[in-house]
């Protein structure tokens, strides 16, 4: 007891150190690191609890996917940081308020909170040596609340739909590939052999890349993405 007791606080204290870092990084990479370090930790505390399935939960669901994703939006995205930053005053009011209006909810929630009369009783009773915790877990998601599963799952689809859809947009200097024109591409206009002596180079014999006449001169935006073979 007295080791679990050692490695709660320990990991409890890394989660809430790693917790503020994702807040107060100015670097969003570092923020989504930092946001990793809390899954793993959290992980860590469900694991001391004996909620194994909340644990692996945390690591595979939300560090294998939601956090992955999150840093490759970042680091993929051309975002202004610098611009968003500017408008922090202009929207600081109603962050604000939001804030204030949240801070009071919280506090009505816990202000009326009680435990049901049957709480006490089944906190205190043995726990069933002939089911696992994943088990039980799986046994009430897929009976009781198989409906309210699947819906969740479907809102969480149409979600990510959506997010890619408003998200993909094409860029003016992106250069798209003509993949019927490569492939009707013969080999003389693709390859050109050319006789090097032993120890001579590129600059030694001059040759550099096959010169395009004008009446020859392939459509930039036809031929983008195709490279020609030396």
């Amino acid at each position: 007891m007295i080791i679990a007791t050692v490695f709660f606080y320990l990991f409890a204290a890394v989660l809430l150190a790693s917790a503020t870092m994702v807040v107060l990084s100015r670097n969003p990479v570092h923020s989504v690191l930092f946001l990793i370090l809390s899954f793993f930790n959290a992980a860590a505390l469900f694991l001391i609890a004996g909620a194994e399935f909340l644990a692996m939960i945390l690591v595979i669901v939300y560090v294998g996917a939601v956090a992955v994703l999150f840093l490759f939006v970042v680091m993929m995205l051309d975002v202004d940081f610098a611009e968003l930053r500017s408008g922090y005053q202009r929207y600081l009011p109603i962050g604000a308020t939001v804030g204030v209006i949240l801070f009071v909810e919280l506090l009505l929630v816990l202000g009326a909170w009680q435990f049901a009369p049957e709480a006490v009783t089944l906190r205190l009773s043995p726990t069933p040596a002939a089911i696992t915790n994943t088990a039980a877990l799986g046994s009430v998601l897929y009976t009781d609340y198989i409906l309210l599963f699947q819906i969740a799952g479907l809102i969480l689809l149409v979600a990510m739909i959506g997010a890619i859809v408003l998200t993909l947009r094409d860029r003016k200097t992106s250069k798209h590939q003509r993949i019927r024109i490569q492939t009707e591409r013969s080999v003389t206009e693709t390859l050109q052999m050319v006789e090097m002596s032993i120890g001579a180079g590129v600059r030694d014999i001059g040759f550099f890349r096959p010169e395009v006449t004008e009446e020859e001169e392939p459509d930039e935006e036809e031929h983008a993405g195709g490279h020609h073979a030396h």
